[in-house]
């Protein structure tokens, strides 16, 4: 898995057209503040150990959100980290997972809609912290 996060005071994003022929539609906007923001890539090694790839994902953005008194994030599936991709399935249930465990300790979760393009207002904290870039 490879995650890029960030700290934003703002984030917002708007569907811009579907790109997974088997996705749902979810053509809709949705915006978050004070939140961290988590560009996930998840990659077929991932599949082979699904709890612990979820715990990683939870974990860093919990420590990254800790960092700023964040209790709001914001996961957007981000197929531009690496070259090769898990399962579609794979990677929306692993979000799913990961929002549910984030919303039982009081987070506030987003998700932007999975196997769709989205334009996206991006700002982000200038402190080093706000920008945290984990291969796991």
């Amino acid at each position: 898995m490879r995650l890029l996060l960030f700290y934003a005071p703002v984030f917002a994003f708007e569907t811009h057209s579907k790109t997974l022929a088997e996705a749902p539609d979810d053509f809709r906007a949705g915006r978050v503040e004070n939140a961290v923001i988590a560009f996930v890539h998840a990659e077929p090694k991932d599949e082979a150990d699904p709890g612990g790839v979820e715990t990683k994902l939870v974990k860093n953005v919990k420590w990254l959100a800790g960092k700023f008194g964040a209790k709001a994030a914001c996961f957007h599936f981000f197929s531009h980290l690496g070259s090769e991709l898990a399962a579609p399935e794979f990677a929306r249930d692993l979000l799913a997972r990961a929002r549910a465990r984030l919303e039982s300790v009081g987070f506030l979760v987003e998700t932007t809609p999975y196997g769709h393009f989205c334009s996206w207002t991006l700002s982000v904290a200038g402190e080093s912290l706000a920008k945290v870039w984990k291969e796991l």
